[in-house]
């Protein structure tokens, strides 16, 4: 009877996948409709076949399961968090450490997406070995699968090179990037002179040859992020910026109307993500 049984346990055991028995994340099934997680490759695929890539940004828990329910492809986690969320008058004040508590937030609300969490202002400045530990803290501790970094002055770039080579997917951002709001006299757009239109198109191409995946341009004239997109091997998401763009991103406050942050620049991007035919349940 003993011995019967045993035969009987070595042939079900058998037909047990092994990423079953030893753990680890399970395979998607696709024919069984679930999903599979966003990674950058997704995105440089998508970029390839010329399907529009959509970006959504949260802050907490709850809109990041909208996000995830909604299926879209990015969910990023940004510094805007100090304006949206804390009530500041600029993304300058809030900490690594409160930007790891967002994180965290989103991280157990969206699974599918791929997370994306801002390097806040001053933790990434001073060195590439800050911005190595500040990136490695938004992974580890936040739970997010990629960092974004704002600016293309050579500093930025360096650090972005050496997040890159640390392991880290890095995002960049050029344009209007509030954290140097006290350089460019306040939230203006950019592009808009032929020596800042070259401007941003050449510090697009400076991080995407550091190795970044993909681009942001926020703020900066349709012809000039359309420029820009051409230019580049890797998707651009636009904040502001026209239709050309690989993808458009929105706040998730936005995409419930009733957002009070940067209601004019955003109104361009709104109506793009809107025209895509995108809603929330």
């Amino acid at each position: 009877m003993r011995q019967a049984f045993r035969r009987l346990a070595r042939r079900l055991l058998s037909n047990v996948p092994e990423s079953t028995v030893y753990g680890g994340p399970q395979p998607q099934d696709s024919a069984s409709g679930a999903a599979r997680r966003v990674t950058a490759t997704t995105l440089r695929g998508k970029h390839r076949r010329g399907e529009p890539i959509t970006v959504v940004t949260a802050y907490d828990y709850p809109s990041a399961v909208h996000v995830d329910s909604a299926g879209i492809d990015v969910c990023l986690v940004g510094d805007s968090a100090a304006m949206v969320v804390h009530g500041h008058d600029t993304t300058l004040p809030i900490s690594l450490d409160v930007m790891l508590e967002h994180c965290r937030a989103v991280a157990r609300g969206a699974t599918r997406p791929l997370l994306v969490g801002d390097l806040p202002f001053g933790c990434y400045e001073s060195s590439s070995k800050q911005a190595v530990d500040s990136a490695v803290r938004v992974l580890k501790e936040g739970g997010m699968d990629a960092i974004k970094l704002e600016g293309g002055a050579p500093s930025r770039i360096s650090a972005a090179k050496a997040i890159v080579e640390a392991g880290i997917a890095v995002m960049g951002h050029v344009g209007l990037t509030p954290q140097a709001i006290s350089v460019l006299g306040g939230f203006r757009p950019q592009g808009k002179t032929v020596d800042s239109a070259v401007k941003v198109v050449e510090t697009a191409l400076a991080l995407q040859e550091a190795g970044c995946f993909s681009v942001v341009l926020e703020c900066v004239p349709a012809p000039v992020a359309a420029a820009a997109t051409s230019a580049l091997k890797i998707p651009t998401i636009g904040i502001g910026a026209g239709p050309f763009c690989s993808g458009q991103s929105i706040f998730y406050v936005s995409m419930q109307q009733i957002s009070m942050f940067h209601r004019l620049l955003m109104k361009p991007s709104c109506q793009h993500v809107c025209n895509a035919g995108l809603s929330l349940p």
